[in-house]
């Protein structure tokens, strides 16, 4: 009786060991945990002290196309709506070519356009909504264009409908720009597209 037991448990044993999952040939390295996705940043990255300027955005490039980040630009109270215009302008360009913040370079921004660029209001005989930039559109890199006008052409400094009329320092015409989603998609091939703008 006794060893019928033994013999019984000892079945049991081998058995209940059958019922486990077995060990597999096939490999199972998937690879490190995927990395954080470019062009996102992980938290806010707010300055040290707040400015209390006016909530604007301006468009870095990340990876091939131009993307949204959050900044301020400072206009004094009870400034004039055309010098208005041109103080917002200003403070778009200046924005734009400050070097990206430490989390922004981790998410991939960049930027090209270059600092020292200044914008003036329109001159006589120009449409009131002209802007002028120090460096003449022309020259400007594909890149540095699509920023600038996709920047300018969302904010206070234009008219609000997509679109905003640039010039330069000299004689050359005024140009009407547009920021399309192709600027936006793939701003090193396509340049915003231009019409001409009567002027005086």
């Amino acid at each position: 009786m006794h060893v019928r037991r033994l013999l019984g448990v000892a079945g049991l044993v081998l058995a209940l060991g059958g019922c486990g999952i077995r060990a597999t040939e096939v490999p199972t390295d998937f690879g490190g945990a995927p990395s954080r996705v470019p062009c996102s940043m992980t938290q806010p990255d707010v300055p040290a002290q707040s400015t209390r300027g006016v909530p604007v955005q301006v468009f870095l490039l990340c990876g091939s196309s131009l993307v949204t980040v959050d900044r301020e630009v400072l206009v004094p109270e009870g400034t004039a709506d055309a010098q208005r215009r041109v103080i917002v302008a200003q403070g778009l360009l200046d924005q734009l070519a400050e070097t990206p913040t430490a989390a922004e370079k981790a998410a991939g921004y960049t930027t090209y356009v270059r600092g020292g660029m200044s914008v003036v209001g329109p001159r006589p005989g120009d449409p009131e909504d002209t802007l002028r930039l120090s460096t003449p559109p022309a020259q400007l890199t594909s890149y540095a264009l699509g920023q600038i006008v996709c920047t300018l052409s969302d904010s206070a400094a234009a008219e609000g409908d997509g679109s905003v009329i640039l010039g330069g320092p000299g004689r050359e015409p005024l140009l009407r720009y547009e920021c399309t989603d192709a600027v936006r998609n793939a701003p090193s091939g396509n340049r915003p597209p231009s019409s001409g703008v009567s002027s005086g």
